[in-house]
């Protein structure tokens, strides 16, 4: 089907209920396996939950879909097994420039600091995404994946879900404890319990066309409004891997879908913007409007919804999968103290709270950034135009400019989970109670890495030190006793010079001060990590019955 890529194709099995006519019986059911469903179902996984993947296809996504990851989905991408393969293969990128007509107005950089383990962006095709995760998925064991298997009823009751689901080779049910809904912006099981979402259809179409091409230009985004290839309408440029470059036409909410993706429609577009010289081949294309909506609460009963059948945003600043992918990190480690009895369901609540915070500041963003590509008014055409022309010279023009704010990590700070400072705390820097984490450059036991794999996907204290090596016996024992009721919390000592310590509080070693800088640490400050690593609280002085307190608040204890 296309040129630079073969879809696998993933087995399917005839599910043995069928035969036996029993129902079956499971903690955790996922429905959807696209990015979020399989993320989902790997974060479940990462917390020692048996899962079971449901899916009605037996391939990845069709067509160009999803094409840009951010630093923070690559972190998390890290922890699912499949950060290195996807910025492996990806392009990595961090800077974008925006054109007004023929000349540049705007350029940024994603990443100005040093010493990040991942770019700002990368950007690589969904489907090989999808690949690598449901590889990582198929190679462990508590992950079971049934494909071509198609849920046609749920019913919730007071404290099971039951599912219907449809095969080729007749139907079975399912009854399970948890449903995670990942089943896309129309999904079926959304519709089946009817619930609805609500926002803002925008009128407007855009036509997608993926170009095969050996070209020059750097891996950077490059947009441009009022282009004279494309007048009075915008266009986005995207490279991405196998030379593929994404390439998105604004057309105008009455152009006819149908008659704007024939290749002889196509063809002139492309050829106006590259130059008659330059060969190229089409790859996919597709014409697509778009909406900013989201459900009224993410979770009901004993369904979550996850992704795309949550909430939904305009392509521009790539805050889909990105988002999505942070609402399977968020969902995934509260759902498991719940299910343990560490936690009350009211911590359920809390990931609709969190993730419905992320989703509006998603939606608002969303909006103004199709609001300014998109003027619907002669005055807002008028407003746009003249921003684009003095953003060139003026700082404040710079500001105002709107090509799609990029998606960048939620910052959870009104969330009910947080514990404020104490009163004579102060700190400087963005690492405040809600935020997540910084990474940074560590050594431990002489083997470099970073801050985020260390920390690892749990409660986690870092105790910033000047020389582990000193630390007195008694803090050292309150370090290893931080775990409260059931939960566990692990102590992560960073020094600014090397050392081992006796027991097991492992050293991080900060040679350069990185770590510090990025928390504005001194010695003796702590920080409290929740396991999807955001910072849960923090203290300039260390006392273990505030970190045992603070680990109640987070998780809905108190």
């Amino acid at each position: 089907m296309l040129k630079t890529y073969n879809y696998p194709k993933f087995e399917y099995r005839r599910p043995p209920e069928i035969a036996s006519g029993k129902t079956l019986r499971v903690p955790v059911v996922v429905v959807g396996a696209g990015p979020v469903g399989l993320a989902a179902a790997l974060d479940l996984q990462q917390q020692d939950l048996p899962v079971l993947l449901l899916d009605e296809d037996d391939t990845v996504s069709i067509g160009s879909r999803g094409v840009c990851y951010a630093k923070r989905a690559l972190e998390i991408l890290d922890r699912y097994g499949v950060g290195d393969a996807v910025c492996s293969k990806g392009v990595s990128w961090n800077v974008g420039r925006t054109f007004f007509r023929e000349e540049e107005v705007y350029n940024f950089n994603l990443v100005p600091e040093p010493d990040h383990h991942r770019p700002g962006m990368v950007n690589l095709q969904q489907y090989y995404l999808e690949e690598y995760l449901a590889a990582s998925a198929a190679a462990r064991p508590e992950i079971e994946l049934r494909w071509k298997n198609k849920v046609v009823s749920v019913a919730q009751g007071d404290r099971t879900v039951t599912l219907k689901v449809e095969t080729e080779d007749g139907f079975y049910t399912i009854e399970t404890d948890w449903l995670i809904a990942a089943d896309g912006a129309r999904s079926p099981i959304r519709r089946m319990l009817g619930l609805e979402v609500e926002g803002k259809i925008f009128m407007d179409r855009f036509l997608i066309a993926d170009v095969v091409m050996k070209a020059e230009f750097p891996s950077e985004r490059w947009f441009w409004f009022d282009p004279p290839f494309h007048p009075g309408q915008s266009v986005l440029l995207h490279r991405q891997t196998d030379s593929v470059y994404r390439i998105d036409f604004q057309l105008g909410w009455d152009a006819d879908p149908e008659q704007a993706k024939k290749p002889e429609n196509v063809l002139p577009r492309i050829k106006a913007m590259l130059g008659d010289e330059r060969e190229f081949e089409l790859e996919w294309v597709s014409v697509y409007t778009f909406q900013c909506r989201r459900m009224g609460r993410f979770n009901h009963g004993n369904v979550l919804f996850v992704g795309d059948a949550a909430h939904q945003v305009s392509p521009f600043g790539a805050r889909g999968a990105n988002s999505g992918l942070q609402d399977a990190d968020n969902l995934g480690w509260k759902l498991k103290l719940v299910m343990a009895g560490l936690a009350p369901a009211a911590l359920l609540d809390s990931y609709s709270e969190e993730r419905i915070c992320a989703a509006d500041e998603n939606l608002l963003n969303s909006t103004r950034s199709t609001d300014f590509i998109t003027p619907k008014s002669k005055v807002s055409r008028t407003f746009r135009n003249a921003v684009l022309g003095l953003a060139k010279d003026h700082a404040f023009g710079r500001a105002l400019v709107n090509s799609g704010r990029l998606s960048v990590p939620a910052f959870l700070t009104t969330s009910s989970l947080n514990t404020p400072d104490c009163a004579g705390d102060t700190f400087a820097g963005r690492m405040v109670p809600g935020a997540p984490m910084d990474d940074a450059p560590v050594v431990e036991n002489g083997e470099a890495g970073w801050l985020h794999n260390k920390v690892g996907h749990r409660f986690a204290a870092l105790y910033f030190a000047q020389d582990a090596a000193v630390l007195p016996a008694p803090t050292l024992a309150a370090l290893s006793n931080l775990s409260w009721q059931g939960i566990e919390v692990r102590p992560l000592v960073i020094s600014a010079g090397p050392g081992l310590l006796a027991g097991d509080v492992p050293v991080l070693e900060d040679a350069r001060g990185v770590a510090a800088r990025r928390y504005d640490a001194q010695p003796g400050t702590v920080y409290l990590l929740r396991p999807d690593q955001h910072v849960a609280a923090r203290w300039r002085s260390f006392d273990a019955d505030k970190v045992r307190a603070a680990v109640a608040k987070a998780t809905c204890n108190v």
